[in-house]
């Protein structure tokens, strides 16, 4: 019947909503519908729906018994269970047994034809449709959310709980639990039972490891597995065999993707599990916020699963997801999934990608407006808060849609598209609102200033009017917006100044035609295309047409007699011009008018006309027109939306129906001819449906006759005349869903409406949740009439108007008797209840007792059983029944009653010393106090203190102690009971600024909070105890960017620099460590303490930029400065260079270049090992550069070149080969050239100059030895083998190297001698021989201590320590042990020869870095073995020093290779 179609959203919250049979049918329940999709993997189509449920439909399944997919079973909230024939779409069966919600439903895979229901009492009904017998079971007195039949073993049942508990019933022993499952503490949320049965090993911990196992059945005979997703945030995999669970699956936390949905909406977690039936290893759950994760049970690791829809092409859901089920498709499995996104997906389980995405709606579909330059675009208003842009031309997906939810928080009732601007696009809402959203960018919306009282009914584009339309043409917009709300009023919108006050255009038009009486309320507008017609409907059903700019009345029909509800031109592209001037209009009457008002628009008279007689009439709806659309492809073709749920094409012409579209299951409130397809039409209703129908395609003719409507009527019709003689619901009269209006629907007997307005049975609206319960208004034009009292059902759980509840709660009050309260005199009361004879007798005694004067003998009045006479005769006597009541209250415990009696006798000390000792002081006795004076009444404040204390009334109590002047004890007690904000406010209120107790109060709360982990609110109590340090402290304790700036910020502001340089510094390095370089810079730009900092800060950024291309920086850069990324100067130029043009800091400024050298020189700068981070060494590295930059602008040359020398041995110490070699390209480009330059500025007279240049040259020649022996070497498989700390360059830096080297020939770049004269240094290799020694020395005494450790211990014989010291001198690695044990001292005088040794070699070979002599020495030994022409005397110079100093046993293994 329909081409498209965007299906109602699937109900939410339910465990087994929607499901899928093997032909590839998909139902799900929306609302109490159930619809049905064919599905395959390039798209969906809507095919039918299942209608009979009359509230939410909370369950729905198929059977999966081969030849039986077509049935179909749905539960719902009006607690009955239907059977289906999906095919047919009729109703085969269904039974109401459960008396309670029904929430759970499957059909078991094994029995034929068996249908398991369970509700939330606990109630678990089997029920058999081939014999309709049914079986009842209560395994557990708790709520149910799921369960799964067994797909192997017919009998078990496994149910999931509320309280996360699951168990496993056997249905053949009448329900007798066979397991229960005990480990989640949360909602169970779903149930899969494994597709193959036993129960194969699973990688993975288990929760139960006694059998030393992994954790699951290996070998079981029985048994099978099942999974279950809960709250908790796991899912567990359970061995039914063993009733444990083997594995424990937490959700990953994963980053939320994908827009669409407005973030203020809270959700909860829905884990839902299903396990594919082809993938027995395999099970897809939900995820937080809509992800969706395949989980691979027999892979190991910590990473078992895999994200759906990662690639760039996936789109995930934006919000969770409740439902999965899946079907093969020839050789593709696909799965299915329903979430709060209101969308449908299909996933190919194979590649884990999104086939397709099925929008649905979640409320009535209240307008549809196809943009006039976007070919094809079609925009919805929803009753969801969402507006949706179809792109209805798209060919590669038929649904491709975007949603818009920003700026508009309420239903969208009104759409136009710009008329000239593409993406424009206008919306009005149900709260008033007017905005502009530009669908074709991410921006948030425009919105108007000016807000409507009521429901926007209407939006158009059109010229501009007064005063809008004042000025010059470029000062004013081409068109101007105008909206039509329910309370009457069109106002004109600027849209290049929706923040300013839009006008009331009723001004204007009484302005213009001088109009003294009241303007009816309007109710539509609709612009004639070309821009110079107005024409506006009123509430009365009048229709004014009116001239453009001024709005001069040029004519009125009065034809309608209702609300206008819709006006729309002809179109003007018409082959008959005169067409352009019919003005189709729709009302509440049911009848569609058209006029022709040619005449009144082309020549019109002085005053206006009054036009009473249409064009044409089309009467056949049997309710309200709720809009019209004319065909932009025909002439005279008109299409209509009516309540009575059908649209009707006409010919207008002719004045005959063409087609009706019945295909609508509520109410239509919108109509569009589609703009590209002239057979084509788009309705959307009240059924939460939007669908695309061909007239050609249609079997019916005319609208249908209403014979429902008037029986609703009937019945409708005596609850009007009288509330008292309503019926209940289920005896004769209608449901009270079918009595109540819609939302916002006007009262039938306030308008008058007759027989032809017709009730809709499908009322209700579902909406998307918000915190302020259910809206009331909805899409009725009677501006005059507010609705109360209705339903709403939002995503299947009702929500009642208050109104309705006050009513019940009133009756229930008035059936309830009122208690008679207890007597004060209850002695006295009692006894005149006796008997007739008795009661007469006290009036004998009485009158003997007043007659005679005095008591008599036999009576005593007031006492004993005369103590109701105590009323009737004197004070003395009543005194003695008050006596009489106070000790009967004693024993009743009812001192509230003692206290009263007492104050009546006038004893307020005693009552009140009676309420103290009782603890039953009450502040009217308080209030009393005062009249037995000051002492009492603050005796008796204390001891109320006490009493509310007691009862933990602390602000109460503190509040009587202020009353009496006790401030200090008030303060204490608010105190001491963790009542901070209130002891400040109460002190800060009545104590002096200076007083220490309100110091003592902030440090206390400061020190609670701090311990809470509330640091900004103890920042601010630390500020107002005049703590600045400590409140700058206190921010920064939680380590963040974020924090740490605003602490050092504090700390600047209150004067604590110290602090504040600490601070800013520690944050600058935190946003160094990710990169943030814009950041840091921006942070230490607040301290002129670091601006050494920020220069270490610009050099190591710039140096991170010159090694991004190498191996040494392997991340990226958050964010830099362009002056960091020039790369075409020397490096410490380019340096220089930047620190001149944007710090500030020259040659020329001596003294501020000595301050920052000495400030700098005072950080500390610890030597480089293997463990520091790339991104600290670059720093320390960047240390060493600055000082050494800034001793070049200091001339200070000798210290400039050690500065140098300490930034290239960094990488050295580090073991990063790599980054030594890229140091000394970047700080010496030229080499040793560059080293030559450095030497001429030194005094060639000083040591030290002599020795660290040495050391320079060292470094330089160090790594142009290994750059040349790659460059040529055809092997470099001996470099892991021989060389001692294992440098090795990568293949990227070795192709580097092999270019910069390739213009050097062998004899000039390999063998120059001058290169291994500087690296073959005599005393530093006797330098580095020591220190081996001494450190292999050490290493054989912490040997022996721990030997001698164990010794102790184990209390071993001398003779095994001396074995034991025996074979540790004999360990490789000891060169000097000799044969025989070693003993302490003999280590410990070798050690002091060997510092002998070292002492000897001068302070300045000892201070300064070398590589290592002896390396070098093997590695020429390695080139001679391979190049001819190596020099001789080199290798032997290389080979002495070897067998002098090279005695290491390591060493010697590597050369005596290649000597012999």
């Amino acid at each position: 019947m329909h081409q498209r179609h965007l299906p109602a959203s699937p109900n939410w919250y339910c465990s087994r909503c929607s499901d899928i049979n093997g032909k590839g049918v998909l139902g799900f329940g929306a609302k109490n519908t159930i619809y049905l999709l064919n599905v395959t993997a390039a798209s969906p189509a809507v095919t039918g729906e299942l209608s009979g449920h009359t509230e939410r439909v909370s369950g729905f399944a198929f059977c999966s018994h081969d030849g039986q997919e077509h049935i179909c079973a749905s539960t719902s909230d009006d607690k009955t269970v239907k059977i289906w024939d999906s095919e047919q779409k009729t109703l085969l069966k269904e039974h109401n047994v459960h008396q309670n919600t029904i929430s759970a439903v499957h059909w078991s895979p094994v029995q034929k034809l068996l249908l398991v229901t369970g509700d939330e009492k606990g109630i678990v009904v089997c029920y058999w449709l081939s014999s309709n017998d049914t079986q009842s079971f209560f395994p557990e007195p708790r709520t149910i959310f799921c369960l799964s039949c067994s797909p192997h073993e017919e009998n078990y049942i496994a149910v999931g709980y509320k309280d996360g508990m699951i168990v496993v019933i056997d249905i053949s022993k009448k329900g007798e639990v066979i397991h229960r499952l005990r480990g989640h503490d949360d909602e169970i949320h779903a149930l899969a039972w494994c597709p193959q049965p036993r129960e194969e090993p699973l990688y993975g911990r288990s929760e139960d490891n006694t059998d030393g196992g992994n954790g699951a059945t290996e070998g079981a005979e029985v048994g099978c597995y099942l999974a279950s997703g809960s709250r908790d945030q796991t899912m567990r995999i359970w061995s039914t065999a063993r009733g444990k669970g083997v594995m424990t699956l937490k959700l990953p936390f994963l980053k939320r993707r994908g827009v669409g949905v407005d973030p203020a909406l809270k959700e909860r977690l829905w884990l839902t599990v299903h396990w594919p039936k082809r993938r027995p290893s395999q099970i897809v759950s939900s995820c937080f916020g809509g992800e969706m994760v395949m989980w691979d049970l027999m892979k190991s690791g910590k990473q078992k699963w895999s994200l759906l829809g990662s690639s760039p092409e996936g789109q995930n859901h934006s919000r969770i997801v409740f439902n999965m089920s899946s079907f093969c498709s020839g050789d593709r499995e696909l799965l299915l999934s329903t979430s709060m996104d209101r969308e449908i997906k299909c996933w190919d389980l194979a590649s884990l990608e999104c086939c397709w995405t099925l929008p649905t709606l979640g409320g009535f579909v209240y307008c549809l407006s196809f943009s006039p330059v976007g070919t094809g675009c079609l925009a919805l208003g929803v009753g969801d808060s969402m507006i949706r842009v179809w792109n209805t031309l798209s060919i590669q997906n038929q649904y491709d849609i975007k949603t818009f939810w920003q700026g508009i928080k309420s239903k969208v009732t009104a759409l136009a598209w710009h008329p000239l601007k593409e993406g424009s696009l206008a919306f009005g809402t149900d709260d008033g609102k007017v905005g502009v959203y530009e669908v074709y960018s991410n921006k948030p919306p425009q919105i108007s200033s000016t807000y409507h009282r009521r429901t926007v009914y209407s939006l158009s584009w059109g010229p501009p009017v007064p005063p809008m339309s004042f000025g010059g043409s470029g000062d004013k917009p081409s068109y101007s917006l105008y909206s039509c709300a329910g309370e009457g009023v069109i106002f004109q919108h600027d849209p290049w100044k929706l923040s300013g006050e839009a006008s009331n255009i009723d001004k204007l038009i009484r302005d213009t035609n001088s109009i003294k009486h009241k303007i009816p309320p309007h109710t539509d507008l609709s612009w004639k295309p070309d821009g110079s017609i107005l024409a506006i409907g009123n509430e009365d059903g009048s229709i004014e047409v009116l001239k453009a700019p001024m709005l001069k009345l040029l004519c009125t029909v009065q034809q309608h007699h209702k609300i206008i509800n819709s006006l729309c031109w002809h179109h003007e592209h018409s082959s008959q011009t005169e067409l352009q001037y019919l003005l189709a209009s729709g009302s509440n009457n049911a009848t569609v008018y058209v006029h022709d008002l040619r005449s009144a628009i082309e020549t019109p008279s002085e005053s206006p006309v009054l036009v009473t007689e249409p064009f044409r009439t089309l009467s056949g709806h049997t309710n309200k027109i709720t809009s019209l659309a004319w065909s932009p492809h025909h002439d005279g073709r008109l299409v209509t939306a009516c309540y009575d749920g059908t649209s009707q094409v006409w010919d207008v012409l002719k004045e005959q129906p063409v087609c009706n579209y019945r295909g609508h299951s509520g109410r239509l409130l919108c109509v569009q001819w589609s703009a590209v397809h002239p057979d084509l039409v788009w309705t959307g209703g009240d059924d939460f449906t939007l669908q695309e129908w061909a007239v050609s395609k249609q079997e019916h003719i005319t609208p249908p006759k209403s014979k429902k409507r008037v029986e609703i009527e009937k019945k409708r019709g005596p609850q009007k005349k009288s509330k008292k003689k309503k019926k209940a619901p289920g005896k004769g009269g209608i449901k009270p869903e079918e009595s109540e209006l819609p939302l916002g629907e006007e009262m039938k007997g306030a308008a008058g409406s007759g027989a032809e307005e017709g009730q809709s049975d499908n009322d209700e609206e579902e909406e998307k949740e918000n915190a302020d319960g259910p809206s009331v208004t909805g899409w009725s034009r009677e501006s005059s009439v507010d609705t109360r009292g209705t339903e709403t059902v939002q995503n299947g759980e009702k929500f009642i108007h208050a109104v309705k509840e006050e009513k019940k709660r009133e009756k229930s009050d008035l059936s309830l008797k009122k208690r008679k309260p207890r007597s004060i005199l209850p002695l006295s009361t009692s006894m005149d209840h006796r008997p007739k004879e008795d009661l007469q007798q006290d009036c004998l005694t009485l009158a003997a007792v007043r007659h005679s004067h005095g008591q008599s003998r036999a009576c005593v009045p007031g006492s004993g059983d005369h103590i109701q006479l105590g009323l009737f005769t004197d004070r003395d006597a009543l005194y003695r029944m008050f006596q009489e009541e106070e000790e009967s209250h004693m024993e009743a415990g009812h001192y509230d009653s003692m206290v009263y009696l007492r104050l009546w006798k006038g004893d307020l000390i005693g009552a009140i010393n009676l309420a103290v000792e009782k603890g039953e002081l009450t502040d009217h006795l308080l209030s009393l106090a005062p009249m037995a004076g000051y002492q009492v009444w603050a005796r008796t404040v204390e001891a109320y203190v006490k009493q509310l204390c007691h009862h933990e009334q602390f602000l109460k109590a503190a509040s009587h102690l202020v009353s009496i002047h006790k401030l200090y004890e008030a303060i204490n007690l608010l105190k001491s009971h963790q009542f901070y904000r209130e002891a400040i406010a109460l002190a800060r209120a009545r104590l002096q600024p200076e007083d220490p107790v309100l110091k003592d109060l902030y440090m206390s709360w400061a020190t609670v909070l701090e311990k809470d982990g509330h640091y900004a609110t103890a920042a601010k109590c630390y500020f107002a105890a005049d703590s600045s340090f400590d409140a700058a402290k206190i921010v920064a304790k939680k380590g963040d960017v974020m924090s740490l700036k605003t602490a050092a910020n504090l700390a600047w502001i209150s004067g604590e620099s110290e602090l504040a340089h600490s601070l800013s510094l520690r944050c600058a390095k935190d946003l160094m460590l990710s990169q943030d370089w814009t950041a840091a810079q921006e942070v230490l730009r607040t301290q002129d303490s670091l601006l050494g900092h920020r220069l270490i800060f610009c050099v190591n950024e710039i140096l991170t930029h010159r090694l991004a291309d190498t191996d040494v920086v392997t991340w990226t850069v958050a964010s830099s400065h362009t002056w960091s990324k020039s790369c075409e100067e020397n490096f410490l130029s380019t340096v220089h260079k930047v620190w001149q043009s944007e710090f500030g800091v020259a040659a020329a400024d001596l003294v501020k270049l000595k301050t920052l050298h000495q400030q700098l020189r005072a950080i500390e700068n610890p030597p480089a090992t293997t463990s520091v981070p790339m991104k600290q060494l670059l720093f320390h590295i960047s240390l060493d550069v600055t000082l050494c930059a800034l001793s070049q602008l200091l001339g200070e040359w000798p210290s400039a070149l050690e500065e140098l020398l300490q930034g290239l041995t960094r990488g050295s110490e580090a073991g990063h080969f790599t980054l030594m070699t890229e140091m000394c390209q970047l700080l010496l480009p030229q080499g040793l050239e560059s080293v030559a330059l450095y030497k001429q500025k030194l005094d060639t007279g000083d040591e030290r100059s002599v020795a660290i240049s040495q050391s320079v040259e060292a470094f330089v020649c160090y790594q142009l030895m290994y750059k040349k022996w790659w460059n040529y070497s055809e092997t470099s498989a001996l470099t892991n083998n021989t060389i001692s700390n294992g440098h090795h360059l990568t293949e990227n830096s070795h192709n580097e190297d092999e270019a910069e080297c390739k213009g050097e020939t062998q004899s000039d770049g390999t063998f120059s001698e001058g290169l291994w004269k500087v690296l073959l240094s005599e005393p530093h290799a006797n330098l580095q021989a020591t220190q081996r020694a001494i450190a292999e020395i050490q290493r054989r005494v912490t040997s022996l201590i721990q030997q001698h450790s164990q010794c102790k211990e184990t209390r071993v014989s001398p003779e095994a320590l001396s074995t034991s010291q025996s074979e540790t001198s004999e360990e490789p690695g000891g060169s000097s042990s000799g044969n025989g044990s070693e003993s302490l001292a003999t280590l410990t005088a070798q050690v002091a020869e060997h510092h002998k040794v070292l002492s000897a070699i001068p302070e300045l070979i000892r201070k300064y870095p070398f590589p290592d002599v002896m390396e070098c020495c093997i590695v020429s030994l390695h080139m001679e073995k391979h190049f001819t022409l190596f020099p001789q005397h080199i290798c032997a110079e290389a080979t002495t020093l070897l067998h002098k100093y090279g005695t290491a046993e390591s060493l010697c293994k590597a050369w005596q290779r290649l000597t012999h």
